[in-house]
């Protein structure tokens, strides 16, 4: 018979058991006990094959609680648009230079912004930022005229989601070191979110399973009932 480890001997509560939304986040907290701050991830499984059109589910939510990240920001934009974004707090802004820097490797940053009229020149980075899910689109507000507004989004706690092959949308919800009251502002967020960004091709249940976990933490299983979906 395995060992336990330390940190296994000293986890609380049963990962097994289907608890409410509050008791999964105490107990992530309780169980997060590494000694740096560790994020918060939520995995919902979706009643949904995003092979086909009708069931993608993509979108983005403000977490009123902020996601505890410090997210550096790309923005694609000229002239008045590129002063507005470096007022706003963006890391890097450019348009040609900036292609340039990223087709030659440059990836420090967590988010690209663009204004509409650059969209030409940023598809052809496509092959660079699409498989990273760093492509601007307009249906998660990276696409947008008001870039400056955006990159306040970025930085303030905007999270985009996406589903992935199996179903499974991963997203960062905060820091072990948030309120409980903070964590929980931030699963009803995206919670609601995903459920309205329900896909009109999704059939039978649609929030199946939902776990929450730290970094180095176990996970814990959420009764979708006690959040409503």
């Amino acid at each position: 018979m395995a060992k336990l480890t330390k940190a296994h001997k000293a986890r609380t509560g049963v990962t097994e058991d289907l608890l409410a939304f509050n008791e999964a986040i105490k107990l992530v907290k309780d169980n997060a006990k590494a000694k740096f701050d560790e994020s918060i991830e939520i995995a919902v499984n979706l009643g949904v094959d995003p092979r086909h059109a009708d069931q993608q589910v993509r979108g983005v939510v403000n977490l009123p609680s902020g996601t505890g990240r410090d997210v550096r920001v790309a923005v694609f934009a000229k002239d008045a648009k590129a002063d507005e974004a470096k007022a706003a707090g963006a890391e890097h802004v450019g348009a040609e230079d900036l292609y340039e820097k990223i087709a030659g490797g440059f990836m420090d940053f967590d988010r690209v912004i663009a204004s509409p009229d650059m969209m030409a020149l940023v598809g052809r980075l496509g092959k660079v930022l699409g498989p990273r899910g760093l492509m601007p689109n307009p249906k998660v507000g990276t696409v947008t005229p008001n870039v400056a507004q955006a990159v306040k989004d970025a930085k303030g706690g905007a999270v985009e989601f996406r589903v992935e092959k199996a179903g499974i949308v991963h997203a960062g919800i905060g820091k072990a070191s948030f309120t409980q009251d903070a964590l929980e502002a931030n699963v009803k967020a995206i919670v609601d979110a995903l459920v309205r960004a329900k896909p009109s091709g999704a059939k039978g249940t649609y929030v199946k399973r939902i776990a929450l976990s730290s970094t180095m933490g176990p996970g814990f299983k959420i009764d979708p009932a006690s959040l409503g979906a």
